[in-house]
């Protein structure tokens, strides 16, 4: 397996025949090797299917004074799922570039008492891919949410930029 750089997605020409699954373990290898903090938040990929990615992490290892979760780590958990998804997108199409949150914007709605589980869908982005292929850069606005006993508990709203690399 490829080591990437971390906000990197640098895909060879075969990256266009990888399958999602491989793509996923890319992404978690990638997660592992060059970005520590995913170790500490015990972030996994729980599932993926082209439009919509879940990121799953325990609560113990992420909780406040309260028992509840931890600000920071909902909104790193949130940041890195849209990170992530981007990043999958990109593969998914073969494509290389440079990923980075260029504004990230999140609310705390409810305390967070369970699980943590990260969830961002990925709508009609065309217009960003055609002017990625024009000018080289391109920003995907990307919403992740994240639940508790049911009910929207942390809505993160972020920007993402991506530079293609030639």
């Amino acid at each position: 397996m490829r080591v990437l750089p971390t906000a990197t997605t640098d895909m060879s020409d075969s990256a266009a025949s990888l399958t999602r699954d491989e793509l996923c373990r890319e992404l978690e290898a990638l997660w592992r090797e060059r970005i520590p903090l995913t170790r500490a938040l015990g972030v996994a990929l729980r599932r993926f299917d082209d439009a919509t990615l879940e990121l799953a992490a325990d609560l113990a290892p992420n909780v406040n004074i309260h028992g509840t979760g931890f600000a920071g780590s909902l909104y790193s958990i949130s940041a890195l799922c849209g990170w992530s998804m981007i990043h999958l997108q990109l593969g998914l199409r073969g494509l290389a570039g440079s990923i980075v949150l260029a504004e990230g914007r999140i609310r705390y709605l409810r305390p967070v008492t369970e699980e943590i589980v990260a969830v961002c869908l990925f709508d009609d982005h065309d217009a960003a891919f055609t002017e990625l292929a024009h000018s080289g850069r391109a920003r995907f606005p990307l919403t992740a949410k994240i639940a508790s006993a049911g009910k929207v508990a942390v809505e993160f709203e972020g920007d993402f930029a991506v530079k293609s690399q030639a």
